[in-house]
């Protein structure tokens, strides 16, 4: 199952706790009635109307006879007659062939543009004499009527090349649009061609602080209200989020020294890349080497403990850095003075207590920590990474930050969530449906907001959300020189949207517009769940949808087949490839027989097989049952394992910031007795069936280091004690910090005290510096390597092949033939011997990147040419190169 569908209680819990927060500015935010004197009659239930474009409106549930549509004070209405579907329309809403559908009449449709303006309801007269009415759900109108001209519309502040700015807005459903500048209101004049309203500034205005005032029909809460709301179109905004400010993002004050002569490492394919994910604040709150901890310009200390520990990766073949959510989000005070801290001495306290989970908890709502997956403005950077929230330091420092990682060997990609919003409706969170209500937010059937993302689900299907979407990224990719794109939840946009991002980052030019769009690169979670699922409502961009795009989608089937198991386990003990299943048994009952093992484990190393390839579906190799088979036709929890055309379609990975670190899952996962140094070579075993494979490879940062949360599962609200990195050795790597917080955790409480409270668990100095190292001798490998980066399922075809697979394999040991090289994982206690007849007489030696590495152990495997066997050692991965 996938990682990243397991937030069902992180932002509802979050977004609960953050009242108090937004108490004191929802005088400001909060929609206020047009006629507050005025009760006004209750929403209806239910939405089970779709007024789908001008022709045609989808009733589930009403009968098939005439209806109408019914707006206004005085009930005008629209006359509806019983109708049918065009293939057009069966295609664009498959989710809603099956009901009953009604043809709008042609001399009531010129009414549409002021029924959509105010309430609207669907009515009908059944065959029993009964008036049935039910709410209307607009999207597809408002796209039939309004999409095609609006979606080529400049919103948010445009300068001019008179320094004045323009400041626009979509608001079609809206009576009235005012802008309120600084204290002061000017009206907007609304384009009846595009529903775009739109305000001609003075040069003086730059700078100044402003929020539309929408006067619109809010079904939500049955009555017409004024909201006071941001631009979703900032470029720039003041601490908390309370007003956009209007910014001209090509202001020469807002470029850092050397900006416009900004050099780049050279770009590297998406197949060839090596990506390390990070959180900002977590990156160097805790690094007391420097200068501006938790904070954007973090990344230009150069002489920091974390800075010289990603120099030092990108040296070995680290191309890229994956920063989890950067952009404005909801659930974090932004000005220190504001943000809570634990007031425990949380040091003090033993390994396994519950008392530091119990600490931070009660200063979660209000701490400076959070993933960041709760999106409040799409397209600024977060506040609370900046020394200052107020103002347009946060988007000289995103750009310095930028700067650092670039001037690192490193290119930068951001993780985008504009799947989801933080809230919906009237909610003081809510942006984009204060403004449309009922457009920006996917609908179920019977009219409520999508939530299986965890969250209040948008709809990148409806022109200007998708137009969000393409506008979002092109400006992060032009304005602050970010390389790459990681979609969040991609499967739940259609497949298009995510194609037209492509081809607009295409027609960047370094001439045109300052970055090679085309070197972009873009990955994402093609998951397929929810409301879309199976291709409901939209082709997805899921895995198998995205396959040839040269997009690529995070694959689960090597992941789950290293570590074992599966996160919502009663037992955490459920041992994979990586962490002793069959090889090296704990006691866990659900590990099963030792028959049942050894038959599992050999599975894995097929899904794991296919893993090396790329996830290639159309691979041809031998499984370990002895059947020539397809990685198409490997099993993975009755899907296809291989799925992808070509390297590069698949990103591989063995732990990322959902569910435990590697370390932690190792921890519940490997024997007891096993001492820290194994602990250390199962780690680098595990990271190998990533960073060797072909196609993209990302892990989570201080994974090198054995990094952990002290088994935390879930610690996107952790706060610091949990989730910061600690660069230097002599702090530990983070766990034995007590138990994790009970929400996510309890159940797994008894597992996690006595592994907590063992000392042999605590990894030394020798050990993390050890692991590293062997790590980044792995990245040098894959980087020097050429076979490593085949571009074609025929060329993996040709020069990868896995020679001692079938039946008889040895269960714990796979063995890869690549090009001029042989590579043997040997996740066993034991020494292996590897013998491939048809080598015999071919003169190999262990790669001289692990023969002169630091791990003597790894030194020690030899090849005998006589009989072309390799020989490994317990739990190690070595690379052999022909001579």
């Amino acid at each position: 199952m996938p990682s990243t569908t397991r937030r069902s209680r992180r932002f509802r819990r979050r977004l609960a706790a953050m009242v108090a927060l937004v108490l004191g500015t929802a005088t400001l935010l909060v929609s206020s009635p047009q006629q507050p004197a005025q009760a006004a009659p209750p929403p209806p239930d239910k939405a089970l109307a779709h007024w789908i474009d001008r022709d045609t409106v989808i009733w589930k549930g009403a009968e098939r006879s005439a209806a109408q549509l019914e707006f206004g004070a005085g009930g005008t209405r629209i006359r509806l007659a019983p109708g049918a579907l065009t293939p057009a329309e069966r295609a664009a809403y498959p989710h809603l062939a099956s009901y009953p559908a009604f043809t709008v009449d042609p001399r009531d449709r010129h009414l549409a543009p002021d029924a959509l303006r105010g309430k609207l309801l669907a009515a009908q007269r059944t065959a029993d004499g009964r008036r049935a009415t039910t709410g209307v759900q607009i999207p597809g109108v408002l796209d039939d009527l309004y999409g095609a001209r609006a979606q080529h519309a400049p919103l948010g502040p445009v300068f001019g090349r008179d320094g004045r700015p323009a400041l626009s807005v979509w608001a079609p459903t809206a009576r009235t649009v005012a802008l309120e500048l600084d204290g002061r209101t000017v009206p907007m004049r609304r384009d009846d061609r595009t529903g775009v309203w739109r305000v001609q500034g003075a040069r003086d205005w730059a700078g100044k602080p402003y929020r539309y005032l929408v006067t619109v029909w809010a079904p939500s809460v049955g009555k017409t209200v004024t909201n006071k709301v941001t631009d979703p179109y900032s470029t720039a905004l003041t601490a908390d989020s309370a007003r956009s400010l209007v910014t001209d993002l090509d202001d020469p004050e807002l470029a850092p020294d050397g900006w416009a002569r900004l050099t780049k490492p050279a770009a590297v394919p998406l197949r060839r890349a090596r990506i390390q994910e990070l959180h900002v604040r977590d990156f160097s709150v805790e690094d007391r080497t420097s200068g501006h901890p938790g904070q954007y310009l973090a990344f230009t200390d150069r002489r920091s403990d974390g800075m010289r520990h990603l120099r030092s990766l990108a040296r070995s073949g680290t191309s890229y850095v994956h920063l989890l959510p950067a952009f404005d989000f909801a659930t974090t005070p932004e000005r220190p003075a504001d943000q809570s801290r634990p007031g425990c001495d949380l040091a003090s306290y033993a390994p396994d207590s519950d008392r530091q989970q119990d600490c931070v908890g009660k200063t979660a709502a209000r701490d400076a920590y959070n993933w960041g997956y709760d999106p409040l403005h799409y397209t600024v950077p977060e506040g609370s990474y900046a020394s200052d929230p107020e103002g347009t330091a946060r988007t000289v420092e995103f750009r310095r930050m930028v700067q650092g990682l670039n001037r690192a060997g490193l290119r930068t990609v951001m993780d985008v969530v504009y799947n989801h919003t933080a809230a919906d409706g009237q909610d003081p969170h809510s942006v984009l449906d204060r403004i449309v209500p009922g457009y920006y937010q996917r609908l179920l059937d019977d009219g409520g907001v999508a939530t299986s993302t965890c969250c209040s689900g948008t709809a990148p299907e409806h022109t200007m959300m998708g137009k969000l979407v393409v506008d979002s990224v092109v400006t992060w990719a032009k304005e602050y020189k970010v390389d790459g794109f990681r979609f969040d939840l991609m499967g739940h946009h259609p497949k298009a949207n995510i194609l037209a991002v492509r081809k607009a980052l295409d027609a960047l030019t370094p001439e045109k517009d300052g970055v090679d769009g085309k070197k972009i690169i873009l990955y994402g979670e093609g998951w397929n769940f929810g409301e879309a699922a199976n291709d409901a409502r939209f082709v997805q961009a899921t895995q198998r949808n995205m396959a040839g795009t040269g997009i690529a989608t995070f694959s689960d089937r090597a992941r789950d087949a290293v570590r074992g198991g599966g996160p919502f386990d009663a037992d955490p003990r459920v041992q994979g490839f990586a962490s002793g299943l069959y090889t090296d048994p704990n006691s866990s009952a659900g590990n099963g027989t030792p028959a049942e093992q050894r038959a599992r484990l050999l599975h894995y190393q097929d899904l794991l097989k296919v893993g090396l390839t790329g996830n290639l579906a159309d691979y041809t190799f031998t499984d370990t049952t002895g059947r020539r088979v397809k990685g198409s036709e490997v099993d993975y929890n009755g899907a296809p394992a291989g799925y992808a055309a070509a390297p590069g379609d698949a990103l591989a990975y063995a732990d990322a910031h959902d569910n435990e670190t590697l370390y932690d899952a190792l921890a519940y996962k490997l024997p007891p007795h096993t001492g820290a140094a194994d602990r250390g070579r199962m780690q680098v075993l595990a990271l190998a069936t990533a960073a060797l494979s072909q196609g993209p490879a990302l892990s989570q940062a201080g994974s090198d280091l054995l990094r952990s949360k002290s088994l935390d599962r879930n610690s996107f609200d952790s706060g610091d004690w949990y989730n910061a990195l600690h660069w230097n050795c002599a702090d530990g790597n983070g766990f034995g910090r007590g138990l994790p917080p009970a929400a996510d955790n309890k159940d797994k409480w008894p597992y996690a005290r006595p592994l907590l409270a063992d000392p042999a668990l605590w990894p030394g100095c020798d050990t993390l510096h050890s692991t590293s190292a062997a790590y980044r001798d792995l990245l040098r490998i894959h980087a020097t390597e050429p076979a490593f980066g085949l571009s074609s399922t025929a060329a993996v075809q040709s020069q990868l092949s896995f020679p001692l697979s079938g039946k008889d394999e040895t269960p714990g040991v796979i063995t890869m033939r690549l090009g001029n090289l042989v590579v043997v994982l040997n996740a066993t206690p034991s020494p292996q011997h590897q013998t491939v007849r048809d080598l015999a007489g071919a003169p190999y030696a262990l790669h001289p990147v692990q023969a002169r590495g630091t791990d003597r152990t790894t030194a020690t495997a030899s090849y005998a040419p006589a009989s072309g066997t390799f020989t490994v050692p317990a739990r190690t991965v070595a690379v052999f190169r022909r001579g």
